[in-house]
């Protein structure tokens, strides 16, 4: 018997469990806020370890897909203190044992490994209702409702789905990152590329510091780590510092 599911969230989590799904003959329609693939970045790389994103990639038939976006050597990483002291340089051991994928090349081979139409874009969901007999009731900012006998919340921090089974709320935690890119960095931003080395780059102190990464394409995507009140964000102007600022607040 086919059982129709309905995911919340066209994000990793939400993609790979559509494509298990799809595999083993089960129908599935994600629902997703954004307006489109190409709507937004989705951020820097990510270490996939064996027992957790390689196994549930085997399991969604996407190994080979998977090796051909990995950017090797990036398993490298060094830490720093805060007069950019080495303190620590391990090098890529070329074992592969975690590699190195950016998360939007991983979200771009999973959606091309779904039949067309599963994910709904431009479906941002404002409320979740419990209808009983195990069956749901979502409500999207357009005006739509959808009703589901499965449903799964993978929409993050702030799900909606959540709400269904606890009443915990993420709150700030005191610390912001404000995210940036050094394109051809050799070249042109040497002292930045000899501290971030190969791979990843940390350089910590409590509360804040600098974390960065060298992705494909010789680029630096570094985040710093303020510690300041949410206040402080709201209040600077971006339109007035320029483009190509991403900040992002960090909520548990």
């Amino acid at each position: 018997m086919t059982t129709d599911v309905t995911i919340v969230g066209a994000g990793l989590g939400g993609l790979t469990l559509a494509r298990v799904l799809h595999l083993h003959g089960i129908h599935a329609t994600v629902y997703e806020a954004d307006p489109s693939e190409a709507s937004r970045t989705q951020g820097g790389q990510l270490d996939i370890h064996p027992q957790t994103g390689q196994y549930a990639l085997h399991m969604a038939g996407l190994t080979g897909e998977f090796h051909a976006i990995i950017h090797r050597g990036a398993e490298a990483a060094r830490v720093l203190d805060r007069h950019a002291t080495v303190l620590h340089d391990q090098p890529d051991d070329g074992t592969g044992t975690r590699p190195e994928v950016l998360r939007g090349d991983l979200r771009r081979i999973l959606l091309a490994a779904l039949p067309a139409g599963t994910v709904r874009w431009g479906h941002k969901v404002t409320q979740v209702r419990a209808l009983g007999d195990g069956r749901h009731e979502l409500c999207f900012a357009d005006g739509s409702r959808v009703t589901t006998s499965f449903l799964v919340g993978a929409d993050g921090a702030w799900s909606k789905v959540r709400t269904l089974l606890s009443d915990a709320a993420p709150t700030y935690a005191g610390t912001t990152f404000v995210e940036t890119y050094l394109h051809d960095a050799d070249a042109r931003h040497p002292a930045a590329a000899a501290a971030v080395g190969r791979g990843a780059m940390y350089a910590l102190s409590p509360g804040q510091g600098i974390i960065a990464h060298r992705e494909a394409g010789n680029v630096l995507h570094t985040y710093v780590a303020l510690n300041r009140p949410a206040e402080w964000i709201a209040d600077i102007d971006f339109a007035a510092v320029g483009t190509g600022t991403h900040v992002v607040d960090h909520r548990p």
